[in-house]
């Protein structure tokens, strides 16, 4: 086994909930859906903290709830009980699977248009459009269209608008699973140097073993309904990493089967 999965089995906890200074924090957090008597279980006693600048992947099978905690820590829905902090003065930014690009506008009109809703002046909106499509290794597109755009292009400019809202904290829920293998494997590429570049906290959804491990410092692993915190890893394999490095795919197997545990121990019930 090598070195960097001898230190990702034998990884020290994330800090206890109520520790100082997390960028993303839930405390006893359970989510249940349906009215009194016929009430559905979705999320039961989540702890789990998020440190500044942090990447870390949520990952479990379909239906186990990470969307749902994703959009609890977004704001657009509540717990029902259980408290959650997020240390983002004007909120977490979110990316979608769906790029959400709007349709009549230019790649830049989009991103111009998080800058307005954030605040930015008008006479400034343009150059900050251009510099975030820079980032994202788009520049000179500021006048296409949605239509003009490839896949991975569209989803490259909804990064940048969500840069545009200048949050510290970015939630991603599944944005490269509609891609195709060799577009995703790029975008992981652009998406860690931006993480790297800006220094940003990024927790992101996915339900691909080798996706969340290709991009991850942390792999947190949900159970089956309800969700709950199964088991995390850390992960001391260095960046820039392949989906393909042995490292990778030996510590991908390892998670695949503790998933494949967690969705038998719910077939069982």
């Amino acid at each position: 086994m090598t070195d960097a999965l001898i230190a990702a089995r034998g990884a020290e906890p994330a800090p206890a909930p109520g520790a100082e200074g997390q960028a993303v924090e839930l405390v006893h957090v359970s989510k249940a859906f349906g009215r009194a008597g016929a009430r559905h279980l979705v999320l039961d006693d989540i702890n789990l903290t998020v440190a500044p600048g942090e990447f870390l992947c949520l990952l479990g099978a379909s239906g186990c709830g990470k969307s749902t905690l994703l959009n609890l820590v977004a704001g657009l829905d509540r717990p029902t009980s259980g408290d959650i902090t997020v240390s983002a003065r004007r909120g977490p930014a979110l990316m979608f699977q769906e790029h959400a690009l709007f349709p009549w506008l230019t790649a830049g009109r989009n991103v111009e248009l998080a800058l307005r809703l954030r605040g930015v002046a008008r006479a400034d909106r343009r150059g900050e459009a251009e510099r975030l499509l820079e980032l994202v290794r788009l520049g000179g597109a500021h006048r296409k269209r949605v239509h003009e755009l490839s896949g991975g292009m569209r989803q490259r400019v909804a990064l940048a608008r969500a840069l545009a809202q200048d949050s510290p904290v970015l939630l991603m829920d599944e944005p490269f699973a509609a891609l195709d293998a060799i577009t995703r494997d790029v975008l992981h590429d652009e998406l860690t140097r931006v993480w790297r570049e800006t220094g940003i906290t990024v927790l992101f959804v996915t339900h691909n073993v080798r996706e969340a491990v290709r991009l991850a410092e942390r792999v947190v692993l949900l159970s089956s309904r309800p969700g709950r915190v199964a088991h995390q890893w850390h992960i001391d394999i260095p960046q820039p990493r392949r989906v393909e490095d042995p490292a990778v795919a030996e510590l991908s197997v390892q998670i695949t089967e503790r998933l494949r545990e967690e969705i038998r121990r719910h077939g069982e019930r």
